[in-house]
């Protein structure tokens, strides 16, 4: 008997899943994986688009280019989600499931934080990240602030690696000593579970002169005035404002059922639903990690494990312990790895590597690694 197992959203969480399933599975899984994308694109690789050290071409995997003949990858819009039937409407048509798994991510909506579309600019996407370069290639110097505007937000050291990368770029530029650049984050510290990851940051910051405002948000921009407005009602001026802008489940999500206060609650231990054979990863959950691409490929192994043993026959055991690991760019081929670990019950715990030039090419190498295993393919960065 061939299960059906559907997946839906081709990030880091579904396609690991996707290609774990099918590769483990063979002809006892009918394996379909759906997203409206042309391709996938790593967080991190947005920031080369912006710095100008990629093109968005060469950023780009398109699903079209997946060999695995054990998945079948639908490029459509996911319409409806009926997760008591586990049946789901595409603009490519129906879908029924054995086994369902959401793994959508988060939508980005720039338009609701007032003023951003039309004073500033967001980089959390591939056309923001486009629109940045060409405005960090005319900027001739002056006030940069980098800011988060809500919380959740993806990718929670961004904001500090941009702030850094900003400075790399306008010294690169002679721009350095007529500019001044700000960072305004709602933590307390840059990366919270991770005080020496932390306090490397800090140190960072202090000998580079960015200004640090932490445990804020920035609610407004005021683009006739070119002042953003912080929660707090401070005001800061700038000449370039780079946002975080706000996070979202996408809205067919939140139409299903499945959302609750905004985001999908799951088993933190292994990523079930409330909903029989229902499973959810990355950043549409609110399973407690932060909504990084690494997290979303941790909670995807272990459902992809007990996904397995259901399709063998067998007791599904694999746990979620919470592990990630992530890159931190501090410029100049620099580059940081923070391991941190989140568990329900217990207060998160963090490592610090680097910064170095070896683990910037281990960067390098992490996403050549994925590229490999999910699209069966070599990713040349020349």
């Amino acid at each position: 008997m061939t299960t059906r197992v559907v997946v839906l959203g081709a990030g880091f969480g579904g396609l690991e899943l996707a290609t774990e399933v099918a590769g483990r599975c063979g002809t006892g899984v009918e394996l379909t994986l759906i997203d409206q994308a042309e391709g996938f694109v790593f967080g991190f690789s947005k920031l080369d688009v912006m710095f100008g050290r990629r093109r968005p071409e060469q950023v780009l995997h398109r699903y079209a280019a997946m060999v695995s003949p054990s998945v079948r990858f639908i490029n459509a819009a996911v319409t409806s989600i009926d997760p008591a039937a586990r049946h789901v409407e595409t603009t490519r048509g129906p879908f029924d499931a054995d086994i369902l798994v959401v793994a959508l991510g988060a939508d980005l909506h720039p338009e609701a934080t007032p003023g951003l579309v039309e004073g500033g600019n967001e980089f959390y996407t591939v056309a923001g990240a486009v629109r940045a370069r060409d405005v960090l290639d005319k900027f001739e110097g002056g006030k940069v602030v980098v800011a988060v505007t809500s919380t959740p937000f993806k990718c929670p050291p961004a904001p500090s690696e941009t702030a850094l990368l900003v400075h790399e770029f306008l010294l690169d530029r002679g721009l350095r000593d007529r500019s001044e650049i700000s960072l305004v984050m709602p933590l307390g510290t840059p990366i919270p579970p991770s005080p020496k990851a932390s306090e490397a940051v800090l140190a960072a910051f202090k000998e580079r002169g960015i200004t640090w405002h932490p445990e804020r948000l920035v609610r407004e921009l005021d683009p006739d005035r070119r002042v953003a407005l912080l929660g707090d009602g401070s005001e800061l001026p700038y000449d370039l404002f780079l946002g975080v802008p706000q996070h979202r489940a996408p809205q067919v999500v939140a139409d299903s059922g499945l959302a609750v206060d905004g985001w999908v609650p799951v088993n933190s231990l292994t990523l079930e639903t409330s909903f029989p054979q229902v499973y959810a990863v990355g950043d549409v959950t609110s399973v407690g990690t932060p909504k990084a691409g690494v997290f979303a490929e941790g909670q995807a192994a272990v459902a992809a494990a007990r996904i397995i043993a259901t399709i063998k026959g067998q007791d599904p055991e694999a746990l979620y312990d919470g592990h990630g690991i992530c890159y931190l760019e501090f410029g100049h081929d620099e580059v940081a790895r923070v391991g941190v670990t989140f568990l329900a019950g217990k207060p998160p715990v963090g490592d610090l590597e680097g910064p170095s030039p070896e683990l910037a090419a281990d960067k390098t190498a992490f996403g050549i690694d994925r590229i490999r295993r999910w699209f069966g393919h070599e990713w040349t960065l020349d």
